[in-house]
């Protein structure tokens, strides 16, 4: 059984290091019935799916599966809902930590965020001066309701 466990912030900008080597990620998210989450992404020229439960806390289950790139490409198109999320992601080492930076495009334009993935809840870990804000428990940070309600018309 797969499980994810991730926080959420909200960074400064200005103090952020250099990006460097940040990869393209396109990603839609295909409707279900409750609170499970079906993602499709497309990340440089691999593809993915993506399957995670309800978070609870910081926690939920997480199943991820390399998928054709076409078979990706084609239910971004026919099978996805709403907008896509489009961003730039670079990976940040930081005291032992990898932090993932995410620069959003389109209808996210202007959203920065970064995610650290932990062992457990309880795991100890520094805060970069560049982080400003937990957002891990606001739903409207989750990507999924990045296509609904896009950061633009907040």
């Amino acid at each position: 059984m797969g499980v994810e466990i991730e926080r959420k912030f909200l960074i400064d900008e200005t103090k952020l290091p250099a990006l460097r080597n940040g990869y393209i990620i396109k990603q839609g998210y295909i409707q279900t019935v409750d609170h499970t989450t079906v993602r499709i992404r497309i990340r440089d020229k691999e593809a993915f799916l993506t399957i995670k439960g309800k978070s609870q806390g910081a926690t939920r289950l997480e199943f991820e599966y390399p998928i054709p790139l076409s078979d990706a490409q084609e239910m971004l198109t026919n099978l996805c809902h709403a907008s896509l999320v489009e961003k730039t992601r670079y990976l940040v080492e930081y005291e032992g930590h990898t932090w993932e930076v995410d620069i959003f495009e389109g209808s996210n334009q202007g959203l920065t965020l970064a995610e650290i993935e932990l062992e457990s809840e309880a795991e100890d870990f520094s805060l970069p001066e560049w982080v400003s804000e937990e957002v891990t428990e606001d739903v409207r940070y989750f990507n999924a309701n990045l296509v609904e309600e896009p950061y633009t018309s907040w």
